[in-house]
Order: structure tokens, then sequence, then C-alpha cells
């Protein structure tokens, strides 16, 4: 698939030693690609491999079920209306079991209707702590009862890993090919 952004294209006679290294190292990875952000975050190598080491553990490492990490990762997207992150992520939470209502819902900015306890309590933390900057005692307690406590930290990685990864992807106009952009592209 194509990839689209604003940033100038890197082939292996632009890249610095240091570059090839991180390159080397993602695609070696569990993504085996250079896709998302990592086409920005490739200009800075230093970056990119912090990043790259974060976002391995927040997709592939935490104690969060894939279901629910995927869940994050799409409350972040539609939050920060990321094209490209939604494009990514959107299959694998479907493949994950996130269901099509609740990812339409999503995608349309409308509060999901969760049949199951675990999805609803992280749509809400998510929604809760990008729209207040912070979560409540109650969602709190309700969170560490429901999840642990190490779960809860993580979930905050998720979604502060993936907002920077909405961010990045947002400001440097990252798209995937001619696919239909999930989210209008007027501004909110």
């Amino acid at each position: 698939m194509e990839i689209q952004s604003r940033l100038t294209s890197l082939g292996d006679e632009q890249m610095s030693d240091a570059q090839r290294a991180v390159l080397k190292d993602i695609l070696s990875g569990p993504r085996g690609n250079l896709d998302g952000p990592f086409l920005a975050w490739i200009h800075s190598p230093e970056l990119a491999d912090h990043a790259q080491r974060l976002g391995a553990f927040c997709r592939y490492h935490t104690q969060l079920p894939l279901r629910l990490t995927e869940l994050a990762i799409l409350a972040t997207a539609s939050w920060w209306r990321s094209q490209a992150e939604w494009q990514i992520h959107e299959p694998i939470a479907r493949e994950a079991g996130v269901s099509a209502t609740i990812i339409e819902s999503l995608r349309s900015g409308e509060t999901p209707d969760f049949s199951a306890a675990d999805e609803s309590l992280v749509y809400r933390v998510a929604r809760e702590l990008y729209d207040t900057r912070r979560v409540s005692d109650a969602l709190y307690r309700d969170a560490v009862d429901a999840l642990g406590e190490v779960a809860v930290v993580e979930l905050v990685g998720v979604l502060g890993y993936y907002a920077l990864v909405a961010m990045t992807l947002n400001v440097f106009e990252v798209r995937r090919g001619e696919a239909p952009l999930p989210f209008s592209e007027s501004a909110s």
C-alpha cells in the first residue's frame, strides 16, 4: 500500500547510519514495516528508536487483552480524528473482537453501547482522560478493581503513546494510499 506524507521521503542513500540502524530494528521487530508514525519518526532516529520500543510494549506486551488495547487505540484515533491511525487499527480491532457496531459508533463520534463491562470501562477511562485531562476517583477505583493497578498504568501508557502517534500522523498528514478517509477533514 502506498503511503503519502508531507515529509521528505528518505531513501537508503539519504539515510544516516543511525536511521538505517533504527530502520533495521523496526523492520526486524513485530511490526515488520515502516508504516504510520515511523515515516515521521525515522527523521529523528533517536526519537524513532525510543518510540518504537515503547510502541512495541504498548501494542504487544501489556496485561490488557488485545481487544481492549485496540479499543483504546480506536478511541484515541477517533478523539484525534487520526486518519491513518484509524485505517491501520480498525481491521486489527475488528479481528481482535471489537464489534462492528462499537467501531462504527467510535468512528462517527457517538458513545458506543457496550455489552462487555471491560470495554465500557476502557472507553470511559479514555474519554474522561481526553475530555477532562483527569480520571475521577470513582472511575479510577472501578478501573483498578476490574483491571488491576498495573493494567491501568499500562492503559494510560497505551492512550498516551497512541495520542503521540495520532498527533504525529495528523501533523505530517500521513495517509494510506487512496483508501477513503474515516473522518471529515474539516476543523472542529
